[in-house]
């Protein structure tokens, strides 16, 4: 005998099919709550490090790209996940310390920036800049 019964999440005013005696079915609600969580996590993440990246955008002025690139070198420095480099930078605009190690990854990473605007760095005089690019 198989019953069938629905289920509402308030939040999400979102509404699922469960069926008793089915397994496979109780499986799938299951493994779409379990994305439906990892998405989530996903888009906060998502949110947090386009906040970095504009801050970064304003501060040095340089693109989009670069300000990405920027933040990726520091979070592989650092051997830390970019989301968390993100969310300390924005932390550190709120008041916060930023911790010393992304500090540190960071000031350089501005520095090189620097110098290649500047003609000081690797590449050729008359090549295109990193803020060209995005």
């Amino acid at each position: 005998m198989q019953r069938t019964g629905v289920v509402q999440e308030e939040w999400w005013n979102l509404t699922a099919e469960v069926a008793w005696g089915n397994a496979s079915a109780g499986q799938d609600v299951v493994a779409l709550r379990a994305e439906n969580d990892q998405l989530r996590r996903a888009l906060a993440g998502r949110a947090v490090i386009d906040q970095a990246r504009g801050m970064v955008m304003v501060l040095t002025p340089c693109r989009r790209g670069t300000a990405r690139h920027l933040l990726v070198d520091v979070s592989r420095r650092c051997d830390v996940k970019l989301p968390v480099v993100a969310a300390a930078l924005v932390a550190a605009w709120e008041g916060e310390p930023l911790p010393s190690p992304i500090h540190r990854a960071l000031l350089r990473a501005l520095r090189r920036l620097h110098a290649e605007d500047q003609g000081c760095g690797t590449r050729p005089p008359d090549g295109p800049s990193r803020r060209g690019r995005s």
